[in-house]
């Protein structure tokens, strides 16, 4: 079985971008930049958010992040977002999810404009993702997509199963699946048998926050497996899939932790520089 090292994958991905990052400082004298707002003092939040700092100035970067209490007003935000719109020197616009509660997420992600929303999670992102156009492509799948082409190049006919339909990795990674030629099913807690469907599949993608839900007899033998799942349990944290039953099965499979999370944060200075590249057009 392989392993999935996104640790490894992450670290590629981010020595390309800092030579990609050189290359576009030389040819239009400045770089891409990326802010941050951060809200209230949640840990994991400050966590991920202190990660994508420290990674964006490894690649070259020009980061900020904005931090607000959490008793902050919404229009403090969306004015703030308004102004980081207009700011040239900004490419993408990231606000860190969870939101306090009086605060709107739907208004937060659809005041960021299009082109500086590197989450990928605007509408008309989400639309142009479905409808085959350019556009951001959120982190998470687009992580997992890329650790799945590492492993088999060619998708073409493959068939897939997505187990979980979110919009942050459910539906966006079934976009890129059909993109690839996939056969994709997507699956959620309401499938009748779920065991069934991912027996049939080649790329099985578990996003469902069900802690090891997916088992060794769900997965044939040379199935490709991506676990985006993090989940807190007595025994640590562990995925939405079974590792040491699936391990024996898969072709190949990703660990938890250190398979999809470094690849999403990889990703999100990926989207930040393309941003960039499509402002200068």
């Amino acid at each position: 079985m392989i392993l999935i090292d996104g640790k490894k994958a992450a670290a590629e991905l981010r020595a390309e971008l800092k030579e990609e990052v050189a290359e576009l400082k030389s040819k239009h004298n400045k770089v891409p930049g990326l802010t941050v707002i951060l809200i209230g003092d949640l840990t994991p939040s400050q966590i991920y958010v202190r990660n994508k700092e420290k990674s964006a100035n490894e690649v070259g970067l020009k980061s900020e992040v904005i931090k607000y209490p959490d008793s902050v007003e919404e229009r403090t935000v969306l004015e703030k977002i308004q102004e980081l719109n207009s700011d040239e020197t900004v490419s993408g616009i990231l606000v860190q999810l969870p939101l306090p509660k009086h605060i709107d997420k739907q208004k937060v992600i659809e005041a960021i404009v299009p082109s500086k929303d590197v989450d990928g999670f605007h509408p008309m992102n989400v639309g142009n993702l479905s409808s085959g156009y350019e556009s951001s492509i959120p982190c998470t799948p687009l992580g997992c997509y890329l650790l799945i082409k590492k492993i088999e190049p060619n998708l073409s006919g493959k068939k897939a199963v997505v187990v979980g339909r979110s919009n942050l990795n459910g539906k966006p990674m079934t976009q890129l699946l059909l993109k690839e030629n996939c056969t994709v099913t997507i699956t959620h807690s309401k499938t009748k048998d779920l065991k069934a469907e991912c027996l049939d599949a080649d790329i099985i993608v578990a996003a469902v926050g069900i802690p090891e839900l997916v088992r060794g007899d769900w997965v044939k033998k040379d199935a490709i497996v991506i676990d985006v799942g993090i989940n807190k349990t007595d025994n640590g944290i562990v995925g939405d899939v079974h590792f040491d039953e699936v391990s024996k099965n898969a072709k190949a499979l990703t660990p938890v932790p250190g398979g999809v999370g470094p690849m999403t944060i990889a990703c999100l200075l990926k989207n930040t520089i393309d941003c960039f590249k499509r402002s200068q057009i």
